[in-house]
């Protein structure tokens, strides 16, 4: 897990973290026709229903007199608890009729990965076509045989982004094709019937879901009904017909036929088990599609607009007006009193950091929330953040860093708003401009997003929404993220609050100075480009 968390942005820490492969990869080198991607001629076509059809299912209907009554506009309901995302995930799959168009960077191959797996195979039993979108970069190789498996299944098709044709080891990749291997798909979404769908930033494991005793991510995702979700179901067709996406009976062996089978009984073990007998409990609270079909959930409806990057972009293809970033800028507009910007991985480079200290120099409020050096989960990462920080500082940009939290037991205690369920690590990917409008989705504020990964997300123009975040920033983010500061002679303090109490630190709260010493020497390579 520690090495696929490394992974998670960053294919670069791939290659340095696996130099002991080195002869693999000489060896891959001097036979490259042998790590050559099949053709992608003749590949099924497929497309995402009409909104005839979309209306027709059970879904359809239950949303249509709402969706009516608030015409051109779309139903948002935050889902920032990670056990009330996991099982909305798991009901949206169970309500299914006709179609589930899923795609994600990561699929862990454990508890909730495997539980999701089987519900999505049970989906295709009873008739529902399934499209099954992976970034291969984010699935581990023991999950090679399974998802061959699903695509043998009549109803289920499997199609991997970018994929690598050697699978042990997947790095072998970068070095016969980097400048391909090295851009990732990192749309997050699970959308059904064309008629509802959950996006941001979660991807698919233990951790994402506050299902492991590890690192646990604070994280948002929103459920999407109306305009919202038919955008996304169009804009999934795009990425499934893209040239960046094969089918895995082109790249995977074919799979057993016990496979499925051996699915089925690890997911029936899984709920069996006692350690995951809390997790399951959990799940079996009041649930948020439920209510949605009762017509009984209490959704924002405001107008929304689905942003992705041109999929080309895995494939150095796309033309600038074509990618999320450009699009972002036109759709959230320049911020005219106060921007809020929440980002687990904040590399702003260059661009970024003059971007920001330009409106903080206008008068207009700046506020960044990114994880703490004790929090991150890819260090290498906040080396990108560190070389900025006292610019952004002197800038007028006010920083803040998260502390690590206390895991679940202390959830109550704790509830961090709209940035998801307490954990020991930020992943919520959020911006806010003057409390008006909102992005949630998969963007992180670092070069990778904007000029490598593909991303997705929405822009909401919800002052509900909006205020919810920045009531965060102002009464909730202080007490649980250092406030970062400069003193007199530009060197940097952290200010930490505790109730009334508040603790200065004047090197980076609870880490070593050898640590601290690595993250400076990242901090001076040319790698900010790939952070």
């Amino acid at each position: 897990m520690d090495r696929m968390r490394a992974l998670r942005h960053h294919p670069f820490h791939a290659i340095r973290r696996s130099i002991g492969g080195i002869s693999a990869l000489l060896l891959c080198a001097s036979l490259l026709t042998g790590c050559a991607l099949p053709s992608l001629e003749n590949r099924t076509e497929s497309t995402s229903l009409t909104p005839a059809q979309a209306a027709s299912t059970d879904l359809g209907r239950a949303v249509g007199p709402a969706l009516a009554t608030h015409a051109g506009l779309a139903g948002i309901y935050p889902l920032s608890d990670a056990h009330v995302a996991f099982a909305a995930r798991m009901d949206l799959i169970r309500s299914a009729q006709r179609t589930l168009d899923i795609q994600y960077y990561i699929w862990r191959n454990d508890l909730t990965g495997t539980l999701l797996l089987e519900e999505i195979h049970g989906a295709a039993d009873r008739g529902v076509r399934v499209r099954l979108l992976l970034d291969d970069l984010g699935i581990a190789s023991s999950l090679d045989p399974t998802l061959a498996a699903l695509e043998a299944h009549p109803n289920i098709e499997v199609r991997l982004f970018n994929p690598f044709v050697v699978r042990k080891p997947k790095f072998i990749g970068f070095l016969t094709d980097f400048p391909r291997a090295n851009r990732r798909m990192h749309n997050k979404s699970l959308t059904a019937d064309s008629t509802a769908t959950i996006l941001g930033g979660r991807n698919i494991g233990d951790e994402y879901f506050d299902a492991t005793d590890g690192i646990v991510f604070s994280d948002l995702d929103v459920l999407a009904v109306g305009p919202a979700a038919a955008d996304v179901a169009r804009d999934f067709d795009r990425y499934w017909a893209s040239g960046s996406s094969y089918p895995v009976e082109r790249i995977l062996p074919r799979a057993g036929g016990d496979q499925l089978d051996v699915l089925a009984s690890k997911a029936q073990a899984i709920e069996r088990d006692p350690a995951a007998e809390a997790y399951m409990e959990a799940l079996r609270g009041p649930h948020v599609i439920q209510k949605m079909l009762d017509n009984t959930l209490p959704f924002d409806w405001a107008t929304t607009h689905m942003i992705s990057d041109d999929p080309a972009k895995g494939l150095r293809n796309a033309p600038p007006e074509a990618l999320i970033s450009h699009q972002m800028r036109e759709v959230l507009g320049d911020p005219t009193r106060e921007i809020d910007v929440v980002s687990p991985y904040f590399v702003p480079a260059t661009t970024g950091t003059q971007y920001l200290t330009g409106l903080a120099e206008k008068g207009i409020t700046v506020r960044v929330l990114t994880n703490a050096l004790e929090a991150t989960d890819v260090a290498a990462v906040h080396s990108g953040y560190v070389k900025r920080r006292v610019e952004l500082l002197k800038g007028g940009v006010r920083l803040y860093e998260l502390r690590r939290l206390p895991g679940s037991h202390h959830k109550k205690e704790q509830s961090p708003g709209p940035f998801g369920s307490s954990g020991s690590s930020l992943h919520a990917k959020t911006f806010v401009v003057d409390a008006q409008r909102v992005f949630v989705g998969s963007f992180n504020f670092d070069p990778r997003s904007a000029y490598l990964n593909t991303e997705l997300g929405l822009v909401i123009d919800s002052p509900e929404l909006a205020s919810q975040i920045e009531a965060t920033f102002l009464a909730y983010v202080p007490q649980v993220a250092y406030s970062v500061q400069l003193d007199p002679n530009g060197k940097i303090f952290w200010i930490e609050r505790n109730g009334d109490t508040e603790i200065r630190h004047d090197t980076e709260p609870n880490t070593t100075w050898y640590g601290r010493m690595g993250i400076w020497m990242l901090s001076i390579l040319p790698i900010e480009s790939l952070l």
